[in-house]
Order: C-alpha cells, then structure tokens, then sequence
C-alpha cells in the first residue's frame, strides 16, 4: 500500500499564490567585515560595521551579540553541561571525560569585541559568556537603522563541536560560528540564547567579507568571491590568467545576498571542483586531496545535482546561485549557502550527509524556524524530505522510507522519558530525548500528516508553506494553518498533541463478530491523541474493501488513499467516544482478515491489535 501512497509525492512544484503575510516583520543587519587570519596561530582580528535596520514596532534600548566561540573554555555552559548531562555528545568527550575542560591557553576559543560604537558614540558592553550584553547610546526606535563599529579578536579552538582547527581529517579551519554576530529580535522578543550545545537563529542581511591569510590556503564557504582572477585556486575563469597580489598572503573577497549567517573553511590541501547545473545553482566541491578520497568526492558531484534538482521540485526554488560542499566540521551542518561535512566515508555516507545537510537550506537557511524553540520544524522536515530525496536519487525502492524515523519515535515514547516537542532545545534532559524528538519524532509530524490529510495534499502544503513563509521565521501555526488552507480541514488538535503533549496513539480492533449475514467490528480507541482511521477487511476470496472512520473534529475527509480498493466513509468517530461499531456487507465466514492503518504511516505505539485474523 505504502508503494501506491509515495508514488504520488515526487510531483512538479505547484504556482500558488503567496498569501501575502503583511503582518510579519523581519529585522535586517547588514555586515561588513574586514579579518585577518594567522593561520600559525589561529588568531584573528577583525572590523565588523554591522547596519542594523528595526522594522519591529518596538523601541530598542539595547542588543544582544552571539560570540559563540567562547563556548569553547573550560567551565563555560557548553563545558558544564556536557559534564552534568547523563549521555554527552562522544564528539566532544574522550575517556568520557569533557575535551573542552581539558584544553590549554592556546588551545581554546574565544571572540573579545575590543572596541564598539554606535554612530560614532561608545557604548557600554558586557560579555556574558557566549553573549555580549550592549546598551545603547541612543534607542533604536521602530524603522530607524543605527550602525555599529566593532573591533574584535578571536581564538579558533581545536575542533570539538561544529567548528575549529585541526578536525580529525586533517582539515586546517572550519569556520562557522566566528564572528560577533547580531541576536534576532522578533514578534516574541529578544534571542540571545547562549551557546550550550544545539543550534542557531540568526537576523538576515547581506554580508560583504573579506579574509586575508596565507596565500597557500584554499578557501570555501558562504558567498560569491568577488575578485576570481586574483585568487585563482579554481575560481577563475577557464582559460584566463591568475594575477595574484604579491606577498604571503591574498585577500579574498566574499559578498552573500540575503543571508542569515556565513561560514567558511581553509585548508592549503583543499581541491576545489565546480559543477554548473543546467537549470540550477553553480556548486563548489572543497575536499582535501587525498587519493583514497578522489573517486567518492567525485561520484559525489552528480548526486549533489539530482539532490538540488529534487529539493527544488518537491519544495520550491533554491533561491541562491550557488551551493558549496566543503569537507570539514564534525560531521555534517548546514550554513548558508554551503555545508560542512566530513569526508572519510563510505559513499553512501557521504551522500546521505551532502543530502540532508542540503535540505536544510530550505527549511534552516531560507524558511528559518527558531531552532531553539522549534528544532523539529527543521530537523524533523529536513529529515523527512532528505529520506524521500536519498529513496528517489540512490534507487532503494523502500517502500516507507520513514521507517527508521517511526522506529526511533517508538522507543522514545515507550521509554516513559519522553518530553513534549515544545521543550527548548536546550532543556532536554538527555541528549538521545532530543534528537528523537528533533529528528524523528519531528519526521513523523509530517508522514503522518500525511496519513490524516492525503500524500498529495501534503506534498502541496509543503510547497505552499515554503512559498508562502520563506525569509520569515515560520511558527508551528504555520505549518499547521497552510495545511488547513490546503486541505479544508481542521487541524489544531493534530498540532496540539503530536507537539505540545506527549500523548500517544493507540487504536486497537476490539471484536469481529458475526451479525446476520453481515460482520459487525468493533475498535476501540485506548491512546489519547486523536486520529482518523484507515481500515482494510480482506476477504478469503482475497477481495478488498476499504473502511475510513474521519475523526469528527476534522471536519473534512481525505481522498480514497488506495487506488484500485473501494472505500466507504462511515460516520465522524467522536474523540470522546472510546468504541466505535459499525457492520460490512460481508459474511463473517468470508473474512480473512481486518487491519487498521495498512499504510504504517498512523504511529501507533501498539500495532499487535492492529490486525485481527479469525482463530483456525
């Protein structure tokens, strides 16, 4: 059955109109940067002129700054509570011990502002950690822009979490999280969360960089180089001349539309390879030149361009011109227009990485829900598309390809340690709490959405949902309202329960029992979440009828799931209303079997009384 549902997924991209959300405001930051990078000892020093733009309503009397890389100290919050939290992220321990208590002087992060004005005029600052505190010289009132001068430097710790120096593949820099960088402000206030060990929200703008460092290096990332012909290194035009600058270093130029971070990595062994897509993004490939890792890296350039090519169809447009691979980092995390992922992999690895760290650009990097409040909007979606994505590009054929996201949802919430969704990414007690509920439970959301509204209508509202809520920092609301748009359906309770409550779904067959020359079936709901109810009764001549049982406070129903299987709608089944009976026009003698939910795609935490099959 499954099979029949996901064939009607991989459809072209709908042209819907936007709703036109007037009441969503954004605030705007515009950097410009000049850093210089000592590649000996990985200190840097920097001029950020930061033009921040307030369209909230609010008046603004003071800002906050992310300086992340002092997560990287011994005693810091990220130290602390990897030391205190039972199942520490094995990345960033060694003997289970915390890598961040143990580094030395040289060996850590930091990002100091050494001077900061505001239109001219010092301001008072204080560092908090990974926060600087800011009170203004003069408020920022609602659609005013103010400028901000600052002197900074920085440390690049050894790699640990995300970025760093000397990541155990040998890469010399990745470079995210770097620069002093403006918190968000939004309809619910300010974000200044601190860097404790998940992942970001940031403030969109245009960025204009500039790095200077050892001219052996190779640099990728964020952003189109302005000046090619005095870099060269692959960046060139084909068949022109490289004019470098004399010197030992080179200066290179990066400007970024419309971004809400930028990143970059450095290594003087990076091979830089490009792939122009016919109707897409121009892509860069940044792997280090080993020959044990040429032939995946390789193979990696065409699956990189089908992956861009199924985003674009199932999700909309890539709205950049170019996307950037680049070896480094931990693992694997998306930035803006580019990712960091290592390298040493198997190829079905790599590529399963390269895809999901993609996918993130439509939901992390243009969609852009806060991911401290609401990491399963990311994480989950991202999830959900890429496994679609790697079933269709890699020809695996699997019939759910969510099943590993469902069978990681069922141990959570049969463990009895469960948190609701609405947990704040850092208050999770334990790091495998969260990255179920993040990564599958949050995959799940939408499967099943699925399941409740139709395959294509979901498919349709993921499209619309891009469409209508890019470059705005979308809410669970959202999500849940363009589904109800799309649909016709009402869906509150859906995202109340799944999000909200750790309420669980639990739909049993009671009885099947002979009525006449008719068979009466009884269900029972025994979990509190809602749902609808697919029901298929197989007969023993193998025929096959179709039950659907619509939850009343839908108020709507879904299309016929199953192609070529008749289908009868029964009567709303109430939620209060624990059994639900209804008769079939088949002799109880003539049934094989009866089956809740064929699909899968129900997470029913009990599925042994989904079936019910006559006793021999």
């Amino acid at each position: 059955m499954i099979r029949h549902i996901w064939g009607l997924l991989l459809l072209a991209g709908f042209q819907l109109a936007a709703q036109g959300n007037s009441s969503y405001w954004q605030q705007h930051a515009d950097y410009t940067m000049e850093v210089d990078m000592d590649v000996k000892t990985y200190r840097y020093t920097g001029t950020q002129i930061l033009r921040y733009t307030n369209h909230s309503p609010d008046t603004l009397s003071r800002v906050f700054y992310h300086m992340y890389f002092n997560a990287f100290q011994p005693g810091s919050e990220m130290d602390l509570r990897l030391q205190s939290i039972e199942d520490p992220d094995g990345r960033m321990t060694e003997d289970g011990k915390s890598r961040i208590a143990a580094l030395g002087p040289d060996e850590i992060g930091y990002l100091r502002a050494t001077s900061l004005t505001q239109d001219g005029q010092a301001v008072s600052h204080s560092l908090e950690g990974t926060v600087l505190v800011v009170n203004l010289a003069q408020p920022v009132l609602p659609g005013a822009t103010t400028e901000f001068l600052m002197q900074f430097e920085g440390q690049v710790p050894l790699q640990i979490r995300r970025s760093g120096r000397n990541n155990r593949e040998g890469v010399a820099l990745s470079m995210s999280q770097w620069y002093p960088k403006m918190a968000e402000y939004d309809f619910e206030g300010w974000h200044a969360d601190p860097y404790i060990a998940r992942e970001f929200h940031g403030v969109w703008g245009d960025f204009d960089v500039k790095l200077t460092l050892d001219k052996d290096y190779v640099v990728g990332g964020t952003g189109y180089l302005q000046n090619p012909q005095e870099i060269g290194h692959g960046y060139e035009a084909p068949g022109t001349t490289v004019r470098k600058p004399k010197g030992k270093t080179l200066t290179w130029h990066f400007k970024a539309p419309m971004v809400h971070d930028f990143m970059w990595a450095a290594d003087p062994e990076y091979r830089h390879d490009t792939l122009k897509m016919e109707n897409g993004p121009v892509l860069h490939f940044f792997y280090k030149d080993k020959p044990e890792l040429l032939e995946n890296w390789k193979n990696l350039q065409p699956k990189t361009a089908e992956a861009m090519g199924f985003f674009n169809r199932n999700v909309g447009p890539y709205p950049y011109e170019q996307y950037s691979v680049v070896q480094g980092g931990d693992g694997g995390m998306e930035y803006a227009m580019s990712t960091l992922i290592t390298g040493e992999r198997s190829f079905e690895s790599l590529v399963g990485v390269m895809v999901h760290e993609m996918a993130h650009s439509w939901f992390q990097h243009v969609l852009a829900t806060n991911e401290a409040r609401h990491e399963w909007m990311d994480e989950g979606f991202t999830s959900f598309i890429s496994a679609l994505c790697m079933n269709t590009i890699m020809e695996r054929g699997q019939e759910n390809p969510f099943r590993g996201s469902y069978m990681g949802y069922y141990r959570l919430a049969q463990s009895g340690r469960e948190q609701p969704m609405s947990t704040h990414a850092d208050r999770y007690a334990f790091n495998t709490g969260y990255g179920i509920s993040a990564y599958s439970k949050g995959a799940v959301f939408l499967a099943q959405l699925g399941y409740v509204i139709g395959q294509d209508k979901l498919m349709e509202a993921l499209r619309r949902y891009y469409r209508d809520f890019k470059f705005k920092h979308p809410v669970p609301n959202d999500i849940i309202r363009t589904a109800e748009k799309v649909s016709g359906m009402e869906l509150e309770w859906y995202l109340v329960d799944w999000t909200q409550t750790t309420n669980t779904i639990d739909y049993a067959i009671e009885e099947v029992a002979a009525a006449g020359d008719k068979t009466r079936i009884t269900l029972k709901r025994i979990g509190l979440m809602p749902m609808p109810v697919d029901l298929l009764v197989v007969g023993k001549d193998n025929s096959r009828e179709g039950y659907y049982l619509p939850l009343r406070m839908m108020r709507g129903e879904k299309g016929n799931p199953y192609p070529g299987i008749d289908r009868t709608v029964l009567a709303d089944w109430p939620w209060a209303q624990p059994t639900y009976t209804f008769e079939i026009d088949m002799p109880f003698s003539a049934v094989q079997a009866v089956v809740i939910d064929p699909s899968g795609l129900m997470a029913d935490i009990d599925t042994e009384n989904n079936s019910w099959q006559p006793t021999p």
